[in-house]
Order: C-alpha cells, then structure tokens, then sequence
C-alpha cells in the first residue's frame, strides 16, 4: 500500500527504512531503562526492528494486491495482529537460539512476550490503517484527475462542435446570397464565390485552438466583410476605431465574426437607408474590450433565425473561463450594442 500511498518507490523506502530506525531506537531505550545490559539490548532491539520493518513490507504487498473493503474490513484487523504474534514468537525463539544471555534476561522477555505482542500489533495496524487510508485519498485524485480529463475533452469536443456549427452557418448564408445573384448579377455571384473561398482557404488552416493577435483577427473580419459588400453594396458601412496598444492583444480566433454577423442581419433587417456599423476596441485593466454597434428598428420584429451569434460565443467564451459575465448586449434607442470582455492570458 505504500508503493500506492506515494508516487515515487523510493521515498516510499525512505519511509519504512525511517520507520525501522525509530522502532529500533525506541526498543533499545525501553530496554536500557528496565535495565537490560546494552550489548544484550542492541542485539534484541535490532531483531525486534527488522521483524517490524519485515512485517511493514508484508503488509504493503499484501495490500497492495487485495484492498479489504467492506465486511472485510476485519483484515485489517486480525492479519497485522496474526503477523505480530508469530514475529514476537519467533523473536523470542530467535534471541534464545543465538544468544546468550543471563536468566533476569529471558525472565524479562517471557514476562513481556503479551506486551511486545500488543505494541508491535497495534503499531502494524496502525501503519495498515493509514497506508490505506492514504492509498484511498490517492485513488480519489487519480479518479479526480480522470474526471478533470474526462471533462476537458468534453469542453474540446464543444468548443469543436461550436466551430464547425459556426462555419456552415456562414457558409449557408454566403451560398443562399450567391444563388439569388447567380441569375441577376453573375458577374457579383463569381466575386463572390472566389472572395468566399479565399475566406474559407484562409480559416480552415489556422489551428482553432490557437489564440491570434487582435491585428490578424481584423484582417479576417476584413476578408468577411469583402463578401459582405458584395451581398449589400453601398448600404454597408463598417468602421473600425481600434487603438495601436490594443492591435497586438489576443484573442481566440474567429470570435468576433459571429457578433458582426448578428449586427449585420440586426442593422439591415427593416432599414432602408445605409447602414454604419461600428467597433471600436481598447484596453480595461487586463481586459481586451470589443464594443459592437448597429442601428436597428425597434418596432421592426427581429428576423427568424438570428441569435446563433450571440449564444455561440456566449457558450465559447464560457467554455474557455468558466464565465457568464464576458459578454453583454443591451438596446440603446435605435443602436444594438454587443460588448466583449476578453482576459489576458499571463
């Protein structure tokens, strides 16, 4: 049990060695005090000691292939004790064989033999007692750490469901604006079937677990935003008031374009006029902060469909630090605002 208790097999023999020399130590001492010479006291004390240390290595290969659980508890019990009464028997058989000492010496050990039985008994199940005790608390971490894996790649496994939902929802709606301009602007349904597939080529290679600078995340959005115009000319205006000191914070990669999405259906649905959409991004505390604005119609029913931005990133960004207060929209008069709140990583 002790090779389970702790990790690393030689601090575990540490240990037991450690244990040996206290036991031996302990024995000479009481012997030297009832008065027993000091040759005749080493010679006993050291026997006693490895009898004890020996009965700590039984036990810890015992254990270690049967963990007693239940009504079985008893084992713990009843074996250290077993083992004791044979070890302080055959020490006592052991000292007389090979040694010769005077008669108050043997009289000291037959009178003691229940005593020298009940000590090293309840040392040896003591020492059962919280190897195992230590073993259990070993194998709660171990099944902690399983569950901790077990989690983490459930988290990986959304985060990945998230993306590839994220990506057909674009697709979907680049691919129903290139049917409808197939017939009645050819020449703007090829622009944007090639504007579409540099996107595509250009987000398919970067790894998603991978965070990018706020710059290259920009040069995405800017990429999306080219077949956006395609899709509404001249009614689309996005602008962008972005700080240098913020331009090199980080962020995980494709995290913005499902909230300009959103602004885009929100600006455009039931609005005739152009249409100014608005980032602006800056730094609070360890914070990169992201601000989108759209104007939009009150009165005007929100289109069937929309929302999948807002809770996608809600979900990732949850799923990422464990937060629900990193993202925040809020109506303002006619402006639609959606704000990110992104932590640095150290």
């Amino acid at each position: 049990m002790f090779s389970r208790a702790f990790s690393n097999p030689s601090k575990s023999n540490w240990i037991i060695q450690g244990s040996g020399v206290i036991w031996f130590l302990g024995t000479f001492g009481l012997l030297i005090y009832y008065g027993i010479a000091q040759s005749t006291a080493i010679v006993d004390a050291f026997f006693y000691a490895v009898l004890f240390v020996f009965g700590v290595n039984i036990l810890d290969r015992t254990f270690n292939f049967y963990v007693p659980t239940g009504r079985n508890n008893s084992m713990l019990l009843i074996f250290p004790l077993l083992y004791s009464f044979v070890a302080t028997y055959f020490h006592y058989h052991l000292i007389k064989w090979i040694f010769d000492a005077d008669e108050a010496y043997w009289s000291f050990l037959r009178g003691n033999f229940l005593l020298r039985w009940a000590v090293l008994g309840i040392a040896e199940v003591l020492v059962a007692i919280v190897a195992l005790a230590v073993s259990k608390l070993e194998e709660q971490k171990e099944i902690k750490n399983r569950e901790s894996m077990m989690n983490e790649l459930s988290r990986e496994a959304e985060l990945t469901q998230l993306r590839q939902q994220l990506q057909p929802h674009f697709l979907f709606n680049s691919l129903n604006s290139i049917s409808a301009l197939t017939v009645s602007q050819p020449a703007k349904a090829r622009e944007m079937v090639l504007q579409l597939s540099d996107f595509l080529r250009g987000t398919i290679r970067k790894d998603h677990q991978q965070w990018v600078s706020l710059e290259e995340e920009l040069s995405y959005l800017k990429m999306y935003l080219d077949i956006e115009h395609v899709r509404f000319g001249h009614r689309l205006e996005v602008v962008f008031e972005v700080s240098d000191e913020v331009k090199q914070m980080r962020l995980p990669q494709l995290l913005i374009q499902p909230l300009l999405e959103n602004a885009i259906k929100h600006g455009l649905y039931g609005i005739t006029e152009d249409v100014k959409i608005t980032i602006h991004a800056f730094k609070e505390q360890n914070y990169l902060m992201l601000q989108i604005e759209n104007p939009f119609d009150p009165e005007v029913a929100v289109p069937k469909g929309t929302g999948f931005g807002l809770s996608s990133v809600d979900r990732r960004l949850f799923l990422l630090f464990g937060r629900k207060d990193l993202l925040e929209s809020r109506s303002l008069g006619s402006f639609f605002i959606v704000i990110l709140k992104i932590p640095q990583q150290k």
